[in-house]
């Protein structure tokens, strides 16, 4: 996995976080630096963490999955993104809790990153430098989610649905390259 692929890698995975901190951004009424870090870390250090589970659990079964790895990679990278397609075509209103404290991040940040938890299985099977690749994912998650709740105090919700499409589409994409270099390439 090139330098690009992974910065595109981690902006897609970024996308979910970074809607849900806009969102953050919306709740609350006076905006200040510490609720963008606060969020940054709880997002990018899930976002991190979860590639790392997913990455221990595919090497565990590596050897006996390796013929068939770039459906996998593919399969879960398409789901993913397809869902994060579908989320931001809902025309649903979320909950805008306005708290930053660990019993209201902590979910988020779980529910935000169970997508890269699939991702780090795939990391095993594409033999991803892992501790490059899950800084490149949780710097980006951070810089992303910091940004959105200012985003999101300053232009309302605009711009959610419109960052799932794009981070969905991004790993749709990149599932369809993973699995098109492996057919006609020998990846």
């Amino acid at each position: 996995m090139t330098i690009i692929e992974l910065i595109l890698l981690a902006a897609g995975l970024a996308m979910d976080a970074f809607a849900v901190s806009i969102c953050k951004g919306l709740s609350v009424r006076k905006y200040s630096k510490k609720q963008s870090v606060i969020a940054g870390l709880y997002f990018g250090g899930f976002q991190a963490g979860m590639p790392v589970i997913g990455w221990l659990l595919g090497k565990q079964f590596e050897n006996l999955i390796k013929g068939v790895d770039h459906w996998i990679a593919f399969v879960l990278l398409a789901l993913i993104g397809a869902n994060m397609i579908r989320e931001s075509l809902k025309k649903d209103d979320e909950d805008l809790n306005s708290s930053f404290s660990p019993k209201t991040m902590l979910p988020l940040a779980v529910a935000t990153s169970i997508d890269a938890l699939a991702v780090g299985v795939t990391f095993a099977f594409l033999d991803v430098q892992i501790a490059p690749a899950v800084s490149v994912i949780g710097v980006i998650t951070f810089a992303f989610s910091a940004a959105g709740v200012k985003i999101g105090n300053v232009f309302g919700a605009k711009y959610k649905s419109k960052a799932e499409l794009a981070g969905g589409i991004v790993l749709v994409c990149i599932g369809i390259k993973i699995l098109i270099e492996h057919l006609f390439f020998g990846g």
